[in-house]
């Protein structure tokens, strides 16, 4: 059975340890993102075949999907490309944050869905079965100030996700969405606060996030299930998070 998963915004973070996890479970995978030293790197340690892609650009994206279908097709699909700009209110942030921020969370998602679409259905054909999971945020089902633009596209996010499993019913193909929390990666945080590291350090003081290993844990043990299980939201948080709102700091202890 053909296991061949491509896996966008792979150049680093969760991306890169979901690379990983899927090439040590013995997947063939390909790596797309836009930083192309970084996925030689990831191949050389992986066996990845890499493919340099803007998924915010159309034709690279058409590129992309042709390149997959030439190089071996595939069966599965992690739309993991994503990110954040900028924590200001409604009122003071930028709409250029907010479009940069649609652009890849949701366009991006929804051009490389599309493109791949083909390919699925002729590895499902193939192999009876084809899976997409796109990772999404627990800021897409609860705002927070401060996050206006992010929540609206990661809400965007987790609406299309839904909207596609309903249009794929019927079809072999299984529609899953992770939803992490608070998750410390290196850029992540840091790219949202444009670089200002110790503003990037505060989320993460006196307490255990969740690390892109144990993301990419969850986001391929999904994968792993039956083909005919599918975890329609996973919703991923450390246990010091008791939601977006509420994030425990310091030692956690049994009540006396």
């Amino acid at each position: 059975m053909l296991k061949r998963v491509v896996v966008t915004g792979a150049s680093s973070g969760i991306g890169a340890a979901t690379v990983r996890r899927f090439a040590e479970l013995g997947w063939q995978t390909v790596a797309v993102a836009r930083r192309e030293d970084r996925l030689r790197a990831l191949a050389e340690e992986t066996g990845a075949h890499v493919i340099v892609c803007d998924v915010t650009d159309e034709e690279q994206v058409s590129r992309l999907a042709a390149e997959v279908a030439a190089s071996g097709g595939a069966t599965a699909l992690v739309n993991n490309a994503g990110g954040a700009l900028g924590a200001d209110s409604v009122e003071h942030s930028s709409n250029d944050d907010w479009r940069a921020m649609f652009e890849v969370n949701v366009i991006g998602l929804r051009s490389v869905t599309a493109a791949l679409l083909p390919v699925l259905r002729e590895g499902a054909r193939k192999t009876g079965w084809a899976s997409i999971l796109n990772l999404t945020s627990t800021a897409g089902l609860d705002a927070y100030p401060g996050g206006g633009g992010y929540n609206a596209a990661k809400f965007a996010a987790h609406a299309v996700t839904s909207a596609l499993r309903l249009e794929l019913a019927g079809e072999p193909i299984r529609v899953m969405e992770l939803a992490p929390g608070l998750v410390h990666t290196e850029e992540f945080t840091l790219n949202r606060l444009r670089g200002d590291a110790e503003a990037a350090a505060k989320p993460y003081l006196d307490v255990t996030p969740l690390t892109a290993d144990d993301v990419a844990r969850v986001l391929v043990g999904a994968f792993q299930q039956p083909p005919y299980v599918n975890q329609d939201l996973i919703v991923l948080r450390p246990v010091a998070q008791s939601s977006v709102f509420h994030t425990h700091r310091g030692p956690l202890a049994p009540k006396v």
